[in-house]
Formats: structure tokens, sequence, C-alpha cells
């Protein structure tokens, strides 16, 4: 049973648990003797781990894992630049007899992926336009298994069991608000563009049924979702009939997201349920960063560095419970 989780470290204490290792490196540290740097992690968080002096064995052991493994360690909880900081003694691999739930070290959405997937088709269901409501249903059910574990990102925003659904549905919410307060735009065009632009992450990244992604796929690394969202939409396009204009506007969509060339997009939005949609996507990408990276911080601190944030601290104000 797991006891220590990583919300909850007391500095000078020394422990027995266990711990998903989501990255191990072998460094050389300034005596010239190899050490292991680790990230270890569970459902409240990650923290750095070093296993100092290692033995060319205990390097080979700890490799032999393999990605994502679950790994009991002794260490001694100390501080590196005001963060929390293990030193391991000693480690093993888990063992199908170890007393542990899965669950105690994977992170999720708060909300359940078949109650989002739910949520997000009855909107599906009040799109008036058929071709659009076609297309995204289509989208939907072809790829709901992944739906309800698959993470947004590998390591950036919303890379947690069933984060992707979790980001969808709350640029779901937050477009159909818009769409309230600016009656000149499309809901049905507005609902599409956010089931649509970052589907392809499926095939884009890898990820085991804990929504855990240790990278990218071949074609992910090649050509990214972009591309491969644009290639979805021209083949869903020929397979269902749909118009050329729709087809080419809900490729826009994807194509555009982004916004500038060097994060991925050649053009810019040019109509506004696009331009909305990039907005939507980066405004929530961020709130979800910055609700991360003050999660464990105290009222009246800043966090560390978010390198997903222009490297900026985030304020958590005293007021915050």
């Amino acid at each position: 049973m797991k006891n220590v989780y990583v919300s909850g470290l007391v500095t000078g204490s020394e422990f027995d648990d266990f711990f998903l290792m989501k990255s191990m490196a072998v460094r050389v540290g300034s005596n010239q003797k190899k050490y292991i740097d680790m990230i270890l992690s569970d459902k409240t968080g990650d923290v750095s781990a070093k296993k100092w002096d290692a033995s060319e064995a205990e390097i080979a052991e700890l490799e032999s894992y393999g990605d994502n493994a679950i790994i009991k360690v002794r260490a001694v909880v100390t501080e590196w630049q005001g963060r929390h900081q293990l030193k391991v003694t000693r480690f093993r691999q888990a063992a199908e007899t170890d007393d542990f739930d899965i669950s105690e070290f994977i992170r999720t959405a708060p909300e359940k992926g078949q109650e989002m997937y739910d949520f997000i088709m009855g909107e599906v269901e009040k799109i008036g336009d058929e071709d659009l409501k076609k297309v995204c249903t289509i989208v939907m059910e072809r790829n709901r298994e992944e739906l309800l574990y698959y993470p947004a990102a590998s390591k950036n925003h919303h890379a947690i069991m069933s984060g992707l659904l979790f980001h969808m549905k709350r640029m779901l919410q937050m477009g159909e608000k818009a769409c309230e307060v600016y009656p000149n735009l499309s809901r049905d065009w507005v609902i599409t563009g956010v089931l649509i632009h970052d589907i392809e992450k499926i095939r884009e990244i890898r990820s085991n049924k804990w929504g855990i992604s240790p990278g990218y796929s071949f074609e992910g690394q090649l050509l990214g979702h972009i591309t491969q969202g644009v290639k979805m939409i021209d083949r869903l396009a020929s397979e269902i009939g749909l118009d050329e204009e729709k087809a080419v506007m809900l490729e826009h969509m994807i194509l555009s997201h982004h916004y500038e060339p060097e994060f991925g997009s050649p053009k810019r939005p040019m109509f506004p349920e696009a331009e909305l949609l990039h907005y939507l996507d980066i405004f929530d990408a961020r709130l979800f960063d910055m609700e991360e990276a003050t999660a464990s911080v105290p009222p009246g601190e800043f966090s560390e560095k978010v390198w997903t944030l222009e490297n900026r601290k985030v304020y958590k104000p005293t007021f915050c419970k």
C-alpha cells in the first residue's frame, strides 16, 4: 500500500515507497562520478530524485525496467533551490506480489472519460448543419476508445489520463459562451473546430491505457497532428461527399489553430470561428498550466519558471485556499 505522496513530502524524512519512474538519465557529477537523475511521480505530482555514485550494475538494472516503470525506493527528502528532491539510497522494480493500486500513480482529468464523452456527444446532437454533425459524429465515434484515456500531450498541457477529452470539453464550453456574446459566430462551426483541431494527437503521440505517453509516434515526429488532421479531413470529405468549401474551411481551422508558423501553422485564421478556435485552445492550455504550476505552491508564493508560459513564474494569491 502506498503511504508517501509527492504532495506530502517533508524535508528531512526518510521512507520506503512506490513511485512511477517517468524518466531517468545517467549523468556525471563534479566529482567525475556517475549518478542517476530521475523524475518520480504519483497522482499528486512529480519530484526530482538522484541516486548518487551509481554503480554500473545499478545503472544497467534501472535501464532494464523500461518506460514508466513502477519502482520502490528508499530515499531521504532534501531540498534543492527551494524544491523537494529525493536522495535515493536503494531501489527495486515493483513485483506482482506488492500491494499497490496503479491508480495511485496516474494523474487523471477531474471528470470521468465516459461522462465527458457523453456530454460532448450531447452537444454534437444539437448541431444544425447535417454535414458538420456527420463529421463530428464520425470523428468522435471512430476515436471513442482512445479518447476515454488519451492525454492531450506527451509532456505539456493536459498530459494526463483523459486529458484530450478534458481539453475538448472545456474549449467547447467556453466556445458556446462566446457564441452567446457574439451572435455572428456559428455555434456549429465552433463546436466542429474544437472537436477536430487536436483529434490526430491520438496518432501523433503514443500512450498506454493509463494516459502515460513515452513520446511521439513515427508519423507524429515526421508530420505532426496538424498535418495529420488535414489528411484526416481530406479522407473523410471524400468518404461522405462533403462539399469543397466546407472541407477546405475545416482543414483551415486545423492548419491555423497554432496561429504562427514557428508553432506549426502555415496560415493564420481567416474567418471568425477559426480565430476563436485559436484563442480557446491557447486560453485553456495556459490556464491548465497555471493551475498545475501553483497546485503545490503555498498561498503568497511563486511557482518555478514554467517553460510553456515563456518561463514565467506564476503567483498564488494569499486568498487562494
